[in-house]
């Protein structure tokens, strides 16, 4: 056990260090670039941050676990929402660059109701709906490279001389950090959950999830530490989007995934009501606010009870 303890805690330290990095990487290549703190976040650090989602339920999906795959993303967009957003937004909420958010909410807000949609006239996500989601993947990527093209979406100052390809290679290197870290994270809090008694499905949407999104809650902390607000905001809406997209888009075209009742019953509709209490508000307004976090960190806190409780 202690050993399982020592590889736990190796874990947490990789990945703050790997997303303390990150951050600063991500924001120098959105400066020199002269790209929105939102859309960098949004595309380039949502990617790296949600890789660990991405081979977790894809391996899960191999070992025949879809439990494990499917709570896994949904819980991902949960705890990314509810927890890591509501506690950055409690903290400091997201400036007027919010706005930007606005297709990307409604992308997510599309894509999660068809999934929820499919996923109770048919109890599962085929390969089919895997392709679907695979191929909006693409849509979704163009749609962020042309927002891109299209001009800058808030002033950024001058980056000064900053070397793009070494700023690439150190995301690519943090980003594996970030994945050893989860991975060492989750596989040994599964060991100490387990020696618990805890099932697998209440370990997937809530151990597994908030161990796999540690990437997004360390970048989104670190960008508000060091002032890029808007990077967290963009990195939790992007995140979310691509844990629908491929956490379970590749797992359900290489093998599908069948659905248990409290996917479609209870997870898909908690993340449809986190991300409206994130996004919606923020819309109407302009930014974002408190109150929204604090309300995200209240449901989260009912959905950690509710699945211990009456999921055991």
């Amino acid at each position: 056990m202690l050993v399982t303890v020592l590889l736990f805690m190796l874990g947490l330290i990789l990945i703050c260090v790997g997303g303390d990095r990150f951050v600063d990487a991500a924001v120098a290549i959105a400066k020199k670039l002269k790209i929105s703190q939102i859309v960098v976040g949004a595309t380039i650090v949502s990617l790296g941050t949600t890789l660990p989602e991405i081979l977790v339920s894809t391996t899960a999906a191999f070992d025949g676990s879809a439990a494990v795959a499917a709570g896994n993303a949904f819980g991902s967009v949960i705890c990314n929402t509810a927890l890591i957003a509501g506690m950055t937004q409690t903290i400091h909420p997201a400036g007027k660059s919010a706005a930007a958010i606005g297709w990307r909410g409604t992308f997510f807000f599309v894509i999660i109701a068809v999934m929820e949609l499919w996923g109770l006239l048919t109890g599962a996500f085929n390969r089919l709906t895997g392709i679907f989601l695979i191929a909006s993947f693409g849509f979704y990527a163009y749609m962020n490279i042309k927002s891109v093209s299209g001009g800058p979406e808030e002033e950024e100052e001058d980056a000064g001389q900053v070397s793009v390809p070494r700023q690439l290679f150190i995301l690519v290197l943090c980003a594996v950090l970030l994945y050893a870290g989860a991975n060492l994270l989750v596989d040994n809090g599964i060991l100490i959950a387990q020696t618990l008694g805890v099932p697998e499905r209440v370990i997937a949407v809530t151990f597994i999830a908030l161990g796999t999104s540690l990437p997004e809650l360390v970048t989104s902390v670190m960008s508000l530490v060091k002032g890029y607000g808007n990077v967290g905001l963009g990195n939790i809406i992007g995140a979310n989007t691509l844990n629908l997209l491929l956490v379970i888009g590749i797992p359900a075209a290489v093998k599908g995934i069948p659905l248990e009742k409290q996917t479609t019953g209870v997870d898909i509709p908690l993340g449809i009501l986190v991300m409206a209490v994130l996004v919606v508000p923020t819309l109407i307004r302009k930014r974002a606010s408190r109150v929204q976090g604090i309300v995200l960190l209240g449901i989260y806190a009912a959905y950690c009870v509710v699945s211990f409780t009456f999921f055991h």
